[in-house]
């Protein structure tokens, strides 16, 4: 490889940022932190490095490699519509790890920063969250670009997931230049991501015995093929043909998980549907010691693979010095 950037990932997850940048062949990651210690074994069992499985607070400057570029997909939750949107204020401690991250990128200057996060990241507190990050970004040198994207729009995987994604150049050039990829028509469909026609394990299906609203579902749930949600005291079909947004609690049950029915029942999606849906690839490994709740999580709490893949292909052609190789990227959509 004539050249490849090296790439530090915080909050790293299971590493979907990492692989939608390695799939262009130009990136490496050759170093990671995540805190959750199942996430850790699933990031580790797809990438050759072994993970700092720390507090982001613990993590000194010197701890890290000089890399071309930073990645984080901060926790999510404290923007969350979903969530009790305490932004910075969290009580859990989350919503202030930005400026851990913010901390390590101030001393190391990266040529490059990448950042994820929930659309509401934008407005929330009237839009003062959000300017605060982009004025710390702009304060440590960097341009930045930013644009809310839909999985369904962008990614071409069968999800409503909107989120917003941050580019940040130290070269103003770099920074000119640089495009967001633009929307391309959605051709993935919910049988390439969702196994209808096999009988899956019986702990994925619903059942009156195990579900008190079973009834509700039986009755409401008329469509093979489609995708269903229990929504607290009634049942909603998505009619827009796609799975809606994965969330990190899909392994506790309850409302808004979605649901199939197929000729063997009513089910869940199994944990390996889920990846499916964020866009990973059929190779992508679990360990065979996590249990299908931690998987549900680390599904929910991860991307969309294919559209941070597009993202990084745009990178590549302000940031990459060898023509032939970003020609090659160029002419793949």
């Amino acid at each position: 490889m004539s050249e490849e950037l090296k790439m530090a990932s915080f909050f790293a997850g299971v590493g979907g940022i990492d692989l939608g940048f390695e799939q262009t062949g130009l990136f490496k990651t050759v170093y990671a932190n995540e805190i959750d210690k199942y996430a850790v074994k699933t990031f580790e069992e797809n990438f050759d490095i072994e993970v700092d499985h720390r507090d982001i607070r613990d993590v000194s400057a010197d701890d890290i490699p000089q890399v071309d570029v930073f990645l984080a997909g901060w926790p999510c939750q404290p923007f969350s519509q979903a969530g009790l949107r305490q932004g910075f204020k969290d009580l859990k401690g989350r919503g202030d790890t930005y400026f851990e991250l913010e901390r390590l990128y101030q001393q190391k200057q990266p040529r490059i920063i990448f950042l994820e996060n929930v659309k509401n990241l934008v407005g929330h507190d009237s839009g003062r969250t959000f300017r605060v990050i982009s004025e710390s970004l702009e304060k440590a040198g960097y341009h930045i670009k930013f644009q809310v994207m839909n999985g369904m729009d962008y990614g071409n995987v069968p999800q409503n997931r909107e989120r917003i994604y941050v580019v940040g150049f130290k070269d103003y050039e770099q920074y000119k230049s640089f495009e967001f990829p633009r929307p391309i028509r959605l051709t993935t469909t919910l049988q390439d991501v969702i196994d209808f026609e096999k009988k899956q394990e019986d702990i994925y299906y619903y059942s009156p015995e195990k579900h008190k609203f079973y009834d509700e579902l039986d009755q409401g749930m008329i469509n093979l093929n489609s995708i269903y949600q229990w929504r607290r005291v009634y049942v909603r079909e998505n009619k827009s043909g796609v799975v809606p947004t994965l969330t990190a609690n899909m392994g506790t049950g309850g409302h808004n998980v979605p649901l199939v029915r197929t000729k063997y029942g009513i089910r869940k999606l199994t944990a390996r549907e889920t990846f499916n849906v964020q866009g990973y690839p059929e190779n992508y490994k679990f360990p065979k010691s996590q249990s299908n709740t931690q998987l549900y999580k680390q599904a929910g709490n991860s991307v969309v693979v294919p559209v941070v893949n597009r993202i990084a292909e745009e990178i590549v052609k302000v940031a990459v010095k060898d023509k032939d190789r970003v020609t090659t990227i160029s002419t793949k959509y």
